[in-house]
Parts: structure tokens; C-alpha cells; sequence
């Protein structure tokens, strides 16, 4: 059955470097990957279960999935296929201007999380420690959930749970 988002409902967020693509040599089922955005070499460890999982998430919860992650629409390349996600909407995060600017990882991408989301309910799988008090702080953001991963180890089933019962306990009148 094709992915088809809905438009209006909660979004189900995803970060790929520490979410999706463990920084420690990961369990059973992930599988290594080289890529090349930008024409920078990588070396990824992907989980292809992950996409089936996430897509039946969103599905049942009438939620949309995106890519909240610096890799924007190369996930769509170099990642979705791989994890068996279709294309997926992305958040534009421009490139992180560096701590000597005054921002943390966190932070920059919370910014733009919080703006791309508009008004919307939301999960974000992420591994940024400063995230989640990051994107609280940004003004008008909606009922979100940020399920912390621990970038060693990335997403487990445990972290889809957690997400799956936040998006069932939302009122059924939004959007």
C-alpha cells in the first residue's frame, strides 16, 4: 500500500545520524551502506525494518511522516530506500552556523523544527541532548513529543511504543 501522508494531522518527526544510523556497531538486522551526498563519502548502519514500522506508526495514527535532519531531501536518497521508507516531506535546516555564533546543534535545529511544523502536533525521534528543552522554548510550538535515542544504539522498539502512545492520547479534534 503506498505511503500517503495526511496533510493538517500530527507529524512523526525523524532525525537520521544516531536515530536511524547508530554511531556504535549496531545489533542484528542493521545492514552497512556507503553513500555520497554532497560527494562526501559515508558509511551508515541501516535497519531496513525501521521503514515498515515508522510507515505503520504514522498510519495508525493519521500522522505524516518527515525528515527532521540535517540531511534534508538527500534522506530521501540515500536513506528512505534503504529503510523502506518512500519519499518523505523534509524540514529545511540550513547549514549549523557553529557555537561560535552563540547556537548548539540542538538549538539550531530546534529553531527550525519548531517553525517548519506550524502549529502542528508532533513526535521527533532525536538524539541531540538539548533538543527537547530547545524546541519547548520556541515560541507557538504545538503538543510534541521529543523521544530521545540514544545515538549509540538509535531506535528501538521501546522508542516506538513511547511515540505510538503520546500520538493515541491526542484529542481527537486536532488539526
Amino acid at each position: 500500500m503506498p505511503y500517503r501522508p495526511c496533510m493538517g494531522s500530527p507529524l512523526v518527526l525523524l532525525d537520521v545520524d544516531g536515530v536511524l544510523n547508530p554511531f556504535a556497531r549496531p545489533h542484528r538486522g542493521y545492514k552497512r551502506h556507503r553513500c555520497s551526498p554532497n560527494g562526501m563519502s559515508f558509511k551508515l548502519w541501516l535497519d531496513s525494518r525501521h521503514g515498515p514500522s515508522l510507515l505503520g506508526l504514522a498510519e495508525s495514527a493519521g500522522a505524516e511522516l518527515a525528515w527532521a535532519s540535517y540531511w534534508c531531501e538527500n534522506a530521501n536518497v540515500w536513506i528512505a530506500p534503504r529503510v523502506g521508507l518512500p519519499e518523505l516531506p523534509f524540514v529545511p535546516i540550513p547549514r549549523f552556523p557553529g557555537a561560535e555564533e552563540g547556537w548548539t546543534l540542538g538549538a539550531w535545529k530546534a529553531r527550525h523544527v519548531a517553525a517548519w511544523t506550524q502549529g502542528r502536533p508532533f513526535v521527533w525521534f532525536e538524539d541531540e541532548p538539548d533538543a527537547a528543552e530547545c524546541v519547548a522554548g520556541e515560541p507557538d510550538v504545538a503538543r510534541h513529543l521529543l523521544v530521545r535515542i540514544d545515538p549509540m544504539t538509535g531506535l528501538t522498539d521501546a522508542h516506538l511504543a513511547s511515540a505510538a502512545d503520546w500520538l493515541r492520547a491526542l484529542p481527537s479534534d486536532r488539526a
